[in-house]
């Protein structure tokens, strides 16, 4: 699905360059790399600040964290996401409540949030899938005719623009209250290891979470907040300061590849490719089309016995799941999710992909749409 090896053979010598400086400083823990890296994710998102951490989820759950809600307050996300957008919610004590993706985007629906909102919202979750943001400009205006935080879930659109009605542009993760990410290997702009971050214009904001993430302190010894241990090690920040110099390079090579798929695919009527919406730039985490007809999984093992991975993001609806059944969702009550999970497919999908790859791949999928 991502050739992590080919892009390390490309860039192999910076990288091993990166890891053996740090390597030979010893500063394994906050060296310096970590700040740089920061100072220069800052740069590229055009957002004031950036507070590195472990993981992604630890990044939506510091940032949750900070807002100062209350046990039982509802927090709205969307059904069709990672287990980790509602997780964290639950985990802090917080109600999830989901609703549908719109069937064309996959992203959270609008019109759904809209419907959701009760006294007991306190904040709204849009995950900006695949890679393409959700529609921020009529969430952001939601949220502030109903006082509502939003913390969006960027991990897997590092470097996507949202492309506001006035023709200006923000990187997704940078709208909102707070952004996250994540910096998984097979992201964007993916580490070795775990790693991840939390976006924001607000000073306060980014001062809590940076001193909750290391422990409560601001001042060494000294702990003014109850925090937990979260960080970006150096050897992996080092990592990360060679990729972003790639990033956007990274991206327009997926969207070629994308173009590709969809042109091989435009006559295919049992298969739709991914719409890309018009408020946003697509940089193809995943390449995901919908499989009609109820063929789905038929063309899965299709594809393995012609040794083309294909993955399903996500094969089960989160209200389904036995750990979230306490909030009393009924199988029916998420038709688009429902759908979706029925129907998606991922196709291998990374920037070193060769035209002889996509050609075979688009070659198989269509010829087993002849059978």
């Amino acid at each position: 699905m991502v050739d992590l090896r080919a892009q390390y053979d490309k860039m192999g010598s910076e990288i091993d360059y990166a890891i053996k400086s740090v390597l030979l400083s010893t500063a394994f823990i906050k060296g310096p790399d970590v700040k740089l890296f920061e100072e220069e994710l800052q740069e590229y998102m055009h957002v004031k600040n950036v507070v590195s951490c472990a993981n992604g989820t630890d990044a939506l759950q510091l940032a949750i964290t900070i807002l100062g809600l209350k046990p039982g307050d509802e927090v709205i996300t969307t059904n069709f996401t990672f287990i980790a957008t509602i997780e964290v919610v639950a985990l802090l004590g917080l109600k999830p409540v989901i609703v549908d993706p719109e069937p064309g985007t996959f992203n959270i629906s609008v019109e759904a949030v809209r419907k959701a909102i009760t006294p007991k919202t306190k904040a709204i979750v849009p995950v900006h899938l695949f890679g393409q943001c959700a529609d921020m400009e009529s969430i952001m205006e939601l949220a502030e005719k109903h006082g509502l935080f939003v913390i969006e879930d960027a991990a897997q659109a590092t470097g996507a623009d949202y492309i506001f009605k006035n023709g200006t542009t923000k990187k997704a993760g940078t709208i909102g209250h707070i952004g996250t990410t994540s910096f998984f290997p097979s992201k964007n702009l993916g580490c070795y290891g775990d790693g991840g971050a939390i976006y924001t214009n607000d000073e306060a904001f980014a001062g809590k979470i940076r001193s909750i993430a290391n422990h409560g302190m601001k001042i060494r010894y000294h702990y003014d907040d109850v925090g937990v241990n979260s960080r970006l090690d150096t050897i992996q920040a080092a990592i990360l300061r060679v990729k972003l110099k790639h990033l956007s390079e990274f991206n327009r090579a997926r969207r070629e590849v994308a173009d590709s798929y969809d042109k091989a695919f435009a006559r295919c009527s049992s298969l739709a490719v991914p719409e890309r919406a018009s408020y946003s730039s697509h940089i193809f985490h995943q390449y995901t089309i919908k499989i009609k007809d109820g063929r789905r999984d038929e063309l899965k093992k299709f594809l393995d016995s012609k040794k083309i991975p294909s993955m399903v993001y996500y094969p089960g609806p989160l209200h389904m799941q036995n750990a979230y059944a306490y909030l009393g969702y009924k199988e029916g009550d998420f038709p688009v999710t429902t759908s979706l999970c029925k129907e998606v497919l991922s196709l291998p999908m990374h920037p070193d992909m060769e035209k002889e790859q996509i050609d075979y791949i688009a070659l198989n999928v269509l010829e087993f749409f002849k059978k």
